[in-house]
């Protein structure tokens, strides 16, 4: 039975409920709704325009409705009387199919038939910058190599306490914050978990971090590359597949620790990489980030080529430890529900065709590259990523050739857009466009 939303509102003295969902382009959208109407929302939903967000749909088009999921409510630690609520959207008494969330929800119920429960986490980078996104906040954070410097991590102590403090509360096991490879990026990692919890939380942090980043006077960006000569914003997932208690990914005979299972996982993902970043590198800007020249620090620690490793982080696909691996394509603007999504749908097709992945490289991928001329390349620019996925048989048929061409169409058109003020050159600073555009994401 489903849980009252009406009845915790007032144990919990909420006076307001943000019912929430993110769209195709990954934007949060929200309404504030009092305590004493949540009751009516759980049963009919919050109304909301679909043309109105970046969701394929007209003006002429009926209202969509945000039916929230009770079992994704967040209580705001910095102001309790908020209620944070994931939900999903209905049209005409159906589900939307395009919403990223049922988008997930339909991967993972498609892997539940297979006996399987896909659980992940993942590492999300941010940047604290000035408000007019210009350059980063703190000013003494200059060294060539900053990860993990002591001085600048703490010169962010009361910021980074404040997120972390919260994910403690609210019951996420953090366990590690740090200052990552850029100036003024930092990273903090909280414990896996089913990739729908995962994905919700997801969302959440990043509403978070920008949020009590502007508490402290600062601005926290997501972007992929908001710095030419910086390392960008990854978002690495770690993946395994569960059924119980049993990870269905341990193999302790293997040399990686990874069973045939995880190994045709992997070949489902390594097949479908091209198409995926269009999902994992959505942004215009994600591409500065992909193929890149080495950053100040001396390296990108992003992906060309589509290969796996083991503990090696110059590859796609990093094998860090027994029974998981990390997928390392992802950026910060990747939508948090099309993320799991597509890890869950290649993954899926790799399990049912028995795809083998190849012999892992055990080189460094960064140095070593043109040694191996027949591997395949990672996408250029986003046109390129959005032509691999027009062209992918096996993610329309995971996901339905109305919702790819939907995505596709709305991210032609954000070409376009960007085409009428701006030229896309990776050796050229970041465009005024990339930031307006992107900063937010």
């Amino acid at each position: 039975m489903s849980k009252n939303l009406s009845k915790i509102a007032k144990a919990k003295k909420i006076k307001y409920f943000l019912i929430s969902f993110v769209d195709l382009f990954g934007v949060l959208r929200s309404k504030l709704v009092p305590a004493e109407a949540i009751s009516g929302m759980q049963k009919d939903g919050a109304g909301f325009a679909g043309f109105a967000t970046w969701l394929d749909m007209t003006p002429a088009d009926s209202d969509m409705f945000g039916i929230p999921d009770p079992d994704s409510l967040i209580q705001l630690p910095w102001n309790k009387e908020v209620g944070w609520l994931a939900s999903d959207l209905w049209m005409n008494g159906k589900q939307v199919a395009a919403s990223p969330r049922v988008m997930l929800k339909n991967q993972i119920d498609r892997l539940s038939k297979k006996g399987f429960q896909m659980k992940s986490g993942v590492e999300c980078e941010y940047f604290l910058i000035n408000q007019d996104g210009s350059d980063i906040a703190d000013k003494r954070d200059i060294q060539s190599k900053p990860c993990y410097d002591q001085s600048a991590l703490m010169r962010r102590y009361d910021l980074i306490k404040d997120i972390c403090d919260s994910m403690i509360e609210l019951g996420w096991g953090p366990y590690q914050n740090d200052h990552e490879d850029a100036n003024g990026q930092f990273e903090m990692n909280w414990d896996y978990s089913d990739s729908l919890i995962t994905a919700d939380r997801h969302v959440f942090f990043k509403f978070m971090v920008k949020t009590l980043a502007e508490k402290h006077g600062l601005r926290a960006t997501f972007m992929p590359k908001p710095f030419n000569d910086l390392t960008g914003n990854g978002c690495h997932a770690h993946v395994s597949l569960w059924n119980g208690n049993i990870n269905k990914f341990l193999e302790k005979g293997d040399r990686l620790g990874l069973s045939k299972t995880a190994y045709n996982f992997l070949g489902g993902i390594m097949k479908s990489a091209k198409p995926l970043s269009a999902f994992f590198n959505p942004s215009i800007n994600s591409y500065r980030r992909i193929n890149a020249p080495p950053t100040k620090s001396g390296a990108t620690w992003s992906p060309s080529s589509i290969s796996y490793t083991g503990n090696n982080r110059t590859h796609m696909i990093r094998i860090p430890d027994e029974g998981r691996f990390e997928l390392r394509l992802m950026d910060g603007s990747a939508n948090p529900y099309l993320l799991q999504a597509g890890i869950i749908a290649a993954g899926l097709n790799g399990l049912n065709l028995k795809l083998d992945p190849g012999e892992p490289l055990m080189c460094n991928m960064y140095k070593d590259f043109d040694k191996y001329p027949n591997l395949e390349k990672l996408p250029d620019d986003i046109e390129d990523s959005i032509e691999e996925l027009d062209n992918s048989k096996e993610i329309r048929e995971a996901f339905g050739n109305n919702v790819i061409d939907s995505y596709i169409k709305l991210k032609k058109q954000e070409i376009i857009n960007f085409g009428k003020e701006e030229i896309f050159d990776k050796k050229k600073p970041v465009t005024e466009w990339e930031k307006r555009n992107t900063l937010d994401c």
